[in-house]
């Protein structure tokens, strides 16, 4: 899918993309193409920009994460977005397809992450551990089908695989994640997790902003989507 067709927002000092499942949202040691590089691209040709193009990242998902990602257009922009994000000024909702249904339908889960850099996975438990620190996220159920329940979840603080940890820790699986305990992978190699919506106040501006990006366009998607409209 064209870029140009997943851009959520767009003004001087901000571009908002819809990421694919399996995009990087910056380099890792893979080398490969990242949703970065396309921005930069893109903004290279619509924009007739000479030399290298500026493109800040503020925060990020994981790879096989879809959903929406917020880039800096402008110094400035990054700047105050990067302390946006570390605080808790930006609302985050996401929605994840899991396995069963959690033992209540809706709670807040609150963990400690311990964070596995070698495996490049975090463990979430219920005690406080040395290195360890708090995850916090509500969580309700807002569709179900006859094999998978989809979850919309908002996120209060932002750790390494925080919400597939805390899921796996109470014994719900996202599907496609392996990582943490699904059987099996999607065919597209990415995992049911969405950013699904973002609520924040222009780091320039300072008007407020809210974006909503649908998941991509596949059967099971789709069906979750027809419930909750």
């Amino acid at each position: 899918m064209d870029i140009r067709e997943r851009i959520l927002y767009e003004d001087n000092h901000l571009l908002v993309i819809n990421k694919l499942c399996g995009e990087l949202v910056q380099g890792d040691d893979t080398g490969d193409v990242t949703l970065a590089d396309k921005a930069k691209h893109y903004l290279k040709e619509t924009y007739h920009k000479e030399g290298n193009v500026y493109l800040g990242i503020p925060h990020r998902l994981d790879r096989p994460t879809s959903g929406i990602v917020v880039y800096a257009k402008t110094e400035k922009a990054l700047i105050r977005l990067n302390e946006m994000f570390k605080g808790s000024s930006v609302k985050k909702i996401y929605w994840a397809i899991v396995d069963k249904l959690p033992s209540q339908e809706e709670g807040t889960l609150i963990h400690y992450i311990i964070r596995d850099t070698k495996q490049n996975k975090s463990i979430a438990t219920p005690i406080e551990r040395k290195g360890s620190k708090l995850a916090k996220l509500d969580y309700r159920l807002i569709a179900s089908s006859k094999t998978y329940h989809l979850l919309e979840i908002q996120l209060h603080t932002g750790r390494h695989h925080q919400i597939r940890a805390q899921l796996a820790a109470i014994g719900l699986h996202i599907k496609g994640d392996l990582k943490y305990g699904f059987p099996r992978s999607n065919p597209d190699g990415g995992i049911c997790l969405h950013a699904r919506k973002i609520t924040f106040s222009h780091p320039v501006k300072k008007t407020e902003i809210e974006l909503i990006a649908d998941p991509a366009p596949d059967a099971l998607w789709q069906a979750f989507l027809q419930q909750v409209e």
